[in-house]
């Protein structure tokens, strides 16, 4: 696990509307708010350029932050973000206040390791699928992965991952198995145009066929 931290200065924000918004953009400032942990939402000012930084790095998104405002420090997580849909621009920012005492919903990023060796793919020439690149997670602030990782070392061909498959940090659950959703996360498909390959192929014409007859 990274030892990375994070420090995001803002100040308290009183102008509100779009007109205030704006104007804080075109210097160069960031709308935000805080709020959660039983405080009130406070509205801050953040910088365009540190927040530009910040959001280029990845840990950022799953990393318990401090937030210094007007030099008072405060934990929060970062719970969403809008951007120019193609500049690099912020629009706003939420940061949700971290109770240490209380769980915390987040999503985190996976890392697929161990691709270069997987078995699937040296001995059986598969490729590897991603179905998923981070998954939503409840946990208390001290346990909070920056990811979680899955090792294909010993995936083999046609062998599919779920999220149940997944070996998670101790405190660390897996929100959509607790709704009964065990999604495939990575598979190692057997490569296009494979005897494999056709023959499942063929089985799902012979089903059809099957099918069309009654």
């Amino acid at each position: 696990m990274s030892a990375e931290t994070f420090e995001v200065n803002a100040t308290v924000r009183t102008d509100e509307g779009k007109g205030a918004s704006r104007r804080l953009r075109h210097a160069e400032k960031v709308p935000a708010i805080i709020y959660g942990a039983g405080q009130e939402p406070v509205s801050l000012t953040l910088s365009q350029h540190e927040m530009t930084h910040h959001l280029e790095n990845e840990a950022f998104y799953s990393h318990i932050l401090t937030v210094n405002i007007d030099g008072k420090a405060e934990q929060a997580v970062l719970k969403d973000v809008q951007r120019h849909p193609y500049r690099a621009i912020t629009y706003h920012v939420d940061f949700l206040r971290v109770d240490e005492n209380a769980a915390i919903t987040m999503n985190v990023p996976l890392h697929f390791i161990n691709e270069e060796v997987c078995v699937g793919v040296k001995t059986g020439g598969g490729v590897i699928a991603r179905q998923l690149s981070d998954i939503e997670i409840r946990c208390l602030a001290k346990d909070l992965p920056e990811f979680i990782e899955i090792d294909l070392a010993e995936a083999k061909l046609g062998e599919v991952i779920h999220l149940s498959d997944i070996n998670c940090p101790e405190g660390v659950e897996i929100i959509a198995l607790s709704h009964d959703s065990d999604l495939p996360v990575v598979a190692v498909n057997a490569p296009r145009g494979s005897e494999e390959e056709e023959t499942s192929a063929g089985e799902d014409a012979a089903a059809d066929a099957s099918s069309d007859a009654e």
